[in-house]
């Protein structure tokens, strides 16, 4: 589907364009001076949550989260939506609000956007950040040596699946989910930055197999995580246990084939958090091991959590989890 796109752009190359169709990050990234480059991306969806204002929240979040992914600090925000024009003006406004509130706590400005009518209602935005030219982070890396950390527990599809099928428990899940996914990844990644880390990248909807695949392939390792130690949302291990794994994590698993092994796992349904998508999820850092620790405690003092899920090793480019 890219390919006219990358025939087009390859004929007529952009050396200010650091980051592109040429080689897959979190957003792409334009040189306007020695010093300053400006990040661009965009992200909307359906709605994951019932509450409206949560919606925007959450789906403000999510877009922003691809600028602190790469270093970056987000500046300029325009709203993208679809709405069916039966829907209730007051249910629009507290989408936009959720939204507004995200990117002022961001540090940003919505400056306006655009919205069509559509049978189901979606909202996100195109996002604009700034970073210097030297300091982008980007998923290629790591190295062999480095620690892996994840800013943010796992399992919000499959807590969201199980509250919309009302199993027993779902409220306390699904508060601490709507939590984690309104939390933006603006500290954390600012103690990334300040740490040295080699490497980052947020995990959204390829799961976290399937963004620690792309760091191991953009950085030439293997990525070893350890399936005991990944942090998990209230609930969420015994919601896949009962066959709450979603589409779009068997969808990541087929897709992501052999570039994931999975080797003597807990249980199935810790298998089925590994591909689960996420929304405005965590943040996955590569850094030498020597100051892992001491980043994690801090992002953790930030945040409320942040967790050592693995390391990297010198091999092909793969994910082992075991």
């Amino acid at each position: 589907m890219l390919r006219p796109l990358q025939e087009t752009f390859a004929a007529n190359e952009h050396p200010e364009l650091l980051v592109g169709l040429a080689r897959p990050d979190d957003a792409a990234i334009y040189r306007l001076s020695d010093d300053l480059a400006v990040i661009q991306t965009l992200d909307f969806f359906p709605p994951v949550v019932d509450d409206p204002y949560d919606y925007g929240r959450i789906a403000a979040a999510n877009a922003m989260s691809d600028v602190y992914a790469m270093g970056g600090e987000v500046k300029l925000a325009l709203n993208i939506a679809a709405f069916p024009d039966d829907l209730d003006p007051a249910l629009l406004a507290e989408i936009f609000r959720g939204g507004a509130d995200a990117v002022a706590e961001a540090g940003g400005v919505i400056a306006g956007g655009h919205t069509v009518i559509d049978a189901e209602p979606k909202y996100g935005l195109s996002v604009m950040g700034v970073i210097h030219p030297d300091a982008v982070l980007r998923t290629g890396g790591a190295q062999p040596g480095d620690a892996l950390l994840l800013t943010k527990p796992l399992g919000t599809a499959i807590v969201m699946s199980a509250a919309g099928q009302q199993r027993d428990g779902f409220e306390e899940a699904l508060e601490a989910a709507v939590a984690s996914m309104v939390q933006l990844n603006r500290h954390a990644a600012h103690l990334a930055r300040a740490a040295g880390v080699h490497a980052m990248t947020d995990v959204t909807g390829f799961g976290l197999a399937g963004h620690a695949a792309e760091i191991a392939s953009q950085s030439g390792v293997t990525l070893a995580l350890d399936l005991g130690a990944l942090p998990l949302l209230p609930s969420a291990e015994r919601f896949a246990a009962l066959g709450g794994a979603t589409g779009g994590g068997a969808r990541n698993r087929d897709g992501l084939g052999d570039r994931v092994r999975v080797e003597g796992a807990p249980s199935d349904a810790i298998v089925d958090l590994l591909y689960d998508p996420q929304t405005s999820g965590g943040l996955l850092i590569a850094l030498p091991a020597t100051g892992a620790e001491a980043l994690r405690r801090e992002i953790e003092a930030q945040t409320g959590g942040c967790w050592l899920i693995g390391r990297v090793e010198a091999g092909p480019p793969l994910v082992v989890a075991r």
